[in-house]
């Protein structure tokens, strides 16, 4: 039992996990205030989810976090790891995603729930509307980015 201890002590320590949910943090962070000084956060329970987990916005979390991820790993394993190669890649399907494939879907979920509000309307049918996931513009995916690979380098360094 105390190897287990130990080796999730040492886990919970590891400068790669600190600085992706540093960087994480610091994005849903960042996010929260942008949507404070906006005045678009009226409740509580709006507050602890742009903290936690509400998507989209200024700054890309997931970003931060691959960049953090990705930086982390090539300070301390080298630009030639397999592990970093790995991470890049990771990165890379990440980024595209961010501010892609979700962005793209987003979009066609508010055209179809418009179209469906606009058919439930005129009682042609009884529609549900679809949960719109907002992707990231690149400005976000790009500040994301580099607060990710700042915030790998002080971990990286420190």
């Amino acid at each position: 039992m105390g190897a287990f201890r130990e080796q999730f002590k040492n886990f919970l320590l590891n400068p790669v996990l600190l600085s992706c949910v540093c960087s994480w943090m610091c994005a849903q962070f960042i996010k929260t205030l942008i949507a404070l000084a906006q005045h678009r956060v009226h409740r509580m329970t709006e507050l602890c989810a742009l903290l936690l987990w509400r998507t989209g916005g200024m700054p890309s979390s997931h970003s931060a976090l691959v960049s953090s991820l990705c930086t982390t790993i090539a300070f301390r394993n080298g630009l030639a790891s397999d592990l970093f190669v790995v991470s890049l890649c990771f990165f890379l399907v990440t980024v595209r995603d961010a501010f892609g494939v979700r962005r793209a879907s987003g979009i066609q979920a508010k055209k179809l729930n418009d179209m469906g509000r606009r058919l439930d309307e005129k009682n042609l049918i009884t529609y549900i509307p679809l949960k719109v996931v907002s992707g990231h513009t690149p400005i976000q995916v790009l500040v994301g980015i580099v607060l990710g690979f700042f915030i790998g380098c002080a971990f990286s360094l420190l």
